[in-house]
């Protein structure tokens, strides 16, 4: 009944023209009478409709994630009529499609959206906001791929005070209706609707000026927004410089859609003029975490939004995306995360460092390397960017994340490039990718990316044999080196110290189980011990607890042998197993260690780490 009516009232407010005369256009309205049980109603309003069929369908990805994620499951109550409110007949080809015939030129699709992950993938309706992530929310169709699109959204009731933070193209003033040019903008554009908290600045540049927003949705003070918002304007400004200017965002602003509200996946979604940040911390005491998330999303506005692989052009939301360069579009983009923090002021160069060499450690230690080279691991991103499988992988000891190997690539790079280059290092290269392919927005290839760094140090022979060894090949760079260079100590954080697992071990009954496969190389990889496997006792010492395990290993040295009592599929047994050396690394200031450090290498870290101003 309550469809029926708003049907009828849709067909009077959108005005349906004659089908001879109708333009290729589609309006979506959407409302949220049931969102305390987080649904949306949405209405997709096809004119101009030229095959006797129209396919109506659900993405099956999302710009920014390449796995698939099958968005149609969470649409139902799906109807079709014509202009005139007539039931027009639907068929499934498959799970995401529906072919909707007898039409007049115009059909309008009705249907309820669950949405109750408000991510940057999925969507999340209640009764504080609604967060939607465009293929989640919106049927598309076949045939209207470049017609715009107008999107309202109604909120009535106890939601007249939200407002919307998109960056679609707002249309008119106090009303919730935005324009998008084409499906592909449509589909990049997600919204967040709630009682939204506004801080917003202009950045003044090559006689342009251009709107920074940022949209808060949280319970925390207007002083904690203040602050995140002082930080975010230096993190705003530390990424200008690394490429010497903004991109020109479309209609001269770019918009955080930040959402730190109790029970609220992480995630970070990067989009063309606007970034998706959600998270259960809070400001007051994740204010850190946060601002990274941020200025990670924000350097994508340059690296993957303009500055893009061939590979991923055009997206394809109908399968998964499989690129080969995401070690730079999202590892090099890593690798800057934490640095621009550390310029920008926010966390201080002993924070910074540590961070890159958990990174670094963790591809030395991890034997996905023996694998597969970064741009193969960049290849199997569908498999693992927030992809669901019930069955067991053995991704701990064949993957490394292309975040985490980029983010080592990208630390090698740039301090090969400052030691071994005059003058030179990778915010040259970024700024010299900018020039050639994202301000012209000339998508990239590997090769490409070859020449480009040829072309910087002017020694084609240096950029072939890096990317020989290091792109396509799985050879490691001489961290320790070339840390040492910068004035810089990497070394293992806890010398002598023994280590008898690298897994997760989940403590009960006096008893630890593994929770995943063993690391290969690791004591217990040695000693035949896998997934499920229950540790009873080490020499003897009933394992309570970690803090129990700790206390029997801190009077042993790696390379020494414990008995370990085990259980393996019901069959109890003891096992040898021979410590190893805890491979914790850490990097710090040469100073630190006692080294002197000479004034030439204190310049050149103070040039890496440095604050930057717009050149």
């Amino acid at each position: 009944m309550k469809k029926s009516i708003c049907a009828a009232v849709a067909v009077a407010i959108w005005g349906f023209t004659s089908p001879a005369l109708a333009q290729q256009q589609i309006k979506y309205t959407v409302s949220f009478e049931n969102a305390v049980h987080h649904e949306a109603q949405i209405q997709a309003v096809f004119q101009g409709v030229k095959t006797p069929v129209l396919e109506v369908r659900m993405s099956r990805s999302s710009p920014g994630r390449y796995a698939l994620h099958e968005f149609a499951k969470n649409v139902y109550s799906v109807q079709a009529f014509d202009s005139q409110g007539k039931p027009l007949a639907i068929t499934r080809p498959n799970l995401h499609q529906w072919n909707v015939s007898g039409h007049d030129g115009t059909v309008r699709m009705t249907y309820t959206l669950f949405a109750d992950r408000p991510d940057g993938t999925y969507a999340g309706v209640d009764n504080s906001h609604a967060k939607l992530n465009a293929p989640a929310t919106f049927m598309y169709a076949h045939g209207f791929e470049q017609a715009p699109a107008i999107v309202e959204f109604k909120t009535n009731g106890d939601k007249t005070q939200w407002t919307a933070a998109t960056q679609l193209k707002p249309e008119q003033e106090g009303k919730l209706t935005f324009t998008a040019p084409n499906f592909q903008y449509l589909m990049d554009s997600p919204t967040e609707l709630a009682n939204l908290q506004w801080r917003e600045w202009n950045i003044d540049e090559k006689g342009r000026s251009q709107k920074i927003r940022i949209a808060m949705h949280h319970q925390g003070t207007e002083q904690e927004l203040d602050d995140y918002t002082t930080k975010a304007k230096r993190l705003v400004t530390q990424a200008q410089a690394v490429f010497g200017e903004l991109p020109t965002f479309d209609y001269g602003t770019y918009t955080f859609l930040s959402c730190y509200m109790p029970g609220t996946p992480g995630d970070g979604m990067e989009h063309r003029n606007s970034t998706s940040i959600t998270s259960s911390r809070p400001l007051r005491t994740g204010m850190s975490g946060n601002l990274g998330t941020l200025a990670h999303e924000f350097f994508h506005a340059w690296n993957v939004e303009r500055i893009r692989p061939k590979s991923l052009e055009p997206f394809n939301f109908a399968d998964a995306n499989m690129s080969g360069e995401l070690w730079l579009a999202e590892g090099f983009t890593n690798y800057y995360t934490d640095l621009l923090m550390h310029r920008a002021g926010v966390i201080s160069a002993d924070e910074y460092l540590q961070a890159a060499a958990d990174e670094v450690g963790y591809v030395i230690y991890a034997p996905g390397k023996n694998y597969f080279s970064p741009v193969e691991m960049s290849q199997q991103a569908p498999f693992v960017d927030a992809s669901r499988s019930v069955d067991p992988v053995n991704r701990h000891n064949t993957f490394i994340s292309y975040y985490t190997f980029g983010s080592a690539v990208g630390f090698g790079l740039d301090l090969t490039l400052r030691t071994k280059f005059q003058g030179v290092t990778l915010d040259d290269y970024m700024r010299l990718l900018w020039q050639r392919h994202g301000k012209p927005e000339k998508p990239y290839t590997l090769p490409e990316l070859e020449l480009a760094l040829a072309d910087l140090t002017k020694d084609p022979g240096f950029a072939k044999d890096f990317f020989q060894q290091h792109v396509y090949g799985k050879a490691l760079m001489p961290y320790e080196t070339l840390a040492k260079n910068m004035g810089v100590a990497l070394r293992s954080a806890h010398p002598g110290k023994a280590v008898l697992h690298m897994e997760q071990l989940q403590f009960a009954n006096d008893q630890a189980t593994l929770m995943s496969g063993t690391h290969i190389g690791s004591p217990l990889y040695k000693a035949g011990l896998d997934r499920e496997d229950v540790l009873v006792a080490v020499n003897g010492k009933k394992l309570k607890d970690q803090k129990t395990l700790n206390e029997v290993l801190a009077k042993l040295k790696p390379g020494q042998t414990v008995q370990v009592d085990v259980e393996q599929k019901g069959v109890k047994k003891q096992v040898a197993v021979t410590l190893m050396q805890d491979p914790k690394i850490e990097m710090v200031l040469l100073e630190k260690t006692g080294q002197s450090v000479a004034p030439e290498v204190k310049a050149r870290r103070e040039a890496w780490l440095g604050s930057k101003t717009v050149q």
